[in-house]
């Protein structure tokens, strides 16, 4: 049996490590903006930042491996884990990329950035020849950019949305 309990609240956790690493690299880059250049600040912040969103992952992934939880359980949450892996850490790299757009500033001259993008091109390169025959590198990335922040704005969403309805109070009731 898979508990679809353990499930939902693993994905809300997920959604949770997405916004706070935005927020942490968004408020971590500001703070570094009044001290450096934001290239320098992007290229402190991201490291730190995408390793902390990584260990967060796998320290719930373990916690969820080692729990009572039934194999079915497990599996689904290790496929979803290596499914979300590559979304989860477009979460500090969009505050960085969000940042540098509204700065009018190219966040292709982080190494940082630059690194993460060969990355993950040299894993999506190989499957894009794979499955799709051709050199649709840049497709392919840009299309896992969309997915990516698409993916992290609606766990967001449905993990803020709840906070912010406790936030503005019950509905008025309605007279008859």
């Amino acid at each position: 049996m898979i508990s679809l309990a353990h499930l939902k609240r693993r994905l809300g956790q997920y959604a949770a490590l997405w916004v706070g690493g935005f927020l942490l690299t968004g408020a971590a880059v500001l703070a570094g903006l009044l001290f450096m250049d934001l290239i320098v600040a992007v290229d402190m912040v991201l490291p730190v930042t995408l390793v902390a969103v990584l260990l967060a992952m796998g320290a719930g992934l373990v916690l969820s491996l080692v729990s009572g939880e039934t194999v079915g359980t497990k599996l689904i949450l290790l496929v979803l884990a290596l499914l979300l892996v590559l979304p989860l850490l477009w979460g500090p790299m969009s505050a960085a990329v969000s940042i540098a757009f509204v700065l009018d500033r190219s966040i292709e001259y982080s190494q940082t950035y630059a690194a993460v993008q060969i990355g993950i091109s040299r894993l999506l390169m190989p499957l894009t020849g794979w499955i799709l025959g051709g050199a649709l590198v840049d497709t392919v990335w840009a299309f896992f950019q969309g997915v990516a922040s698409v993916i992290g704005v609606v766990s967001a969403w449905v993990k803020i949305w709840p906070l912010l309805r406790r936030l503005l109070g019950p509905e008025p009731a309605r007279e008859t």
